[in-house]
């Protein structure tokens, strides 16, 4: 049976715990697909920046055989066991490239690198490799990848299904207590995080807006949804998301934006040149110059905050992230 760290983490007392290692043959369902682990795997190959960094936190970077689909450099605190790791690709790497590792287990934050459009391939050519393959469940609880891409989130992101995720990993490779301490470690910096906001005690019209790039920089940004992680940034710190849609990145006009008059920006620094606006560079100067966006508060007042893309997403850097935005907004003066 599954278990799930996030509520032991939750009832955390000062007595001494007892981990049992994982039962093999291992039964799980991921994103709706059941996947066989006989025994705890010795090789993996991950697609994806978020689930990497959590294999090295798990101490399992001498099992990863190769990653792909980087976004920002790795943390710095991970950057020496990364050096050992090949890199098969900065963005989707091919299926046959995965194979010819000749993994035990294929692992991604994305349905749209694994599913049944997926850029590397589909889970039955996986199965057909006899290579298990799982999906962080961040990925498809509360959220519906059958429109476009980036998929649209059907309820408000939960850092519950990131812990999840991380227990089901840590369950896989039979490192269970690992897992829990890294979830005990992350809870305890969201709940920091949300009481250094509370603290500020914040006017109830506190508002913001994350932008992540533009196909063209004169075109309308693609900025967070309500329900994605940014949007659980901002709910959870008590500030209102000015965009609604549920679709994870929607296009959003600028004439839209500055008539919502947003508090702050948040732009999103990456290494991918996919677009121009990737450039956070590029980012800054369009609001610095643009006729209409020079003119929001937001700008006049230097409230344009910098995080990095990874961070956006589910992911372990969603607590730094939550973290760094908290200590952003004490120094807006922005309390009643």
């Amino acid at each position: 049976m599954l278990r799930l760290t996030v509520a032991i983490a939750a009832t955390l007392s000062l007595a001494p715990m007892a981990f049992a290692g994982t039962e093999y043959p291992l039964k799980l369902t991921s994103c709706g697909h059941e996947i066989n682990i006989a025994k705890a795997p010795e090789s993996v190959v991950s697609v994806g920046q978020s689930t990497t960094e959590i294999l090295y936190m798990l101490g399992l970077g001498e099992k990863v055989k190769g990653t792909a689909l980087w976004i920002n450099p790795v943390l710095p605190e991970l950057a020496e066991i990364d050096k050992t790791v090949e890199r098969l690709a900065d963005n989707a790497p091919s299926f046959e490239s995965v194979v010819a590792k000749k993994p035990e287990l294929v692992v991604t934050p994305y349905e749209w690198m694994i599913g049944p459009q997926g850029a590397v391939g589909t889970r039955q050519m996986f199965d057909d490799a006899k290579i298990a393959s799982w999906i962080m469940p961040t990925e498809c609880v509360g959220k519906d990848n059958t429109q476009s891409m980036d998929g649209a989130r059907t309820k408000l992101f939960d850092t519950a299904l990131l812990y999840q995720g991380i227990s089901e990993l840590a369950l896989i490779f039979d490192v269970t207590e690992r897992g829990d301490k890294l979830i005990t470690d992350l809870m305890a910096k969201e709940e920091a995080a949300v009481a250094k906001a509370k603290a500020l005690n914040l006017p109830a019209d506190v508002s913001g807006v994350f932008w992540y790039s533009s196909a063209d920089i004169e075109i309308d940004p693609y900025v967070a949804g309500a329900n994605g992680v940014p949007g659980w940034m901002l709910s959870k710190l008590g500030v209102k998301n000015i965009v609604t849609s549920q679709e994870e990145w929607p296009t959003v006009g600028w004439e839209t934006i500055a008539k919502a008059k947003p508090t702050f920006i948040v732009t999103a620094e990456m290494n991918r040149r996919r677009f121009p606006a990737d450039d956070i560079a590029v980012k800054r100067e369009y609001l610095t110059s643009d006729p209409l966006a020079k003119e929001m508060e937001a700008v006049k007042k230097d409230r344009i905050l910098t995080l990095e893309a990874n961070a956006m997403d589910p992911s372990v850097r969603a607590i730094f992230a939550l973290e760094k935005l908290s200590g952003a907004l004490a120094g807006f003066g922005l309390t009643k």
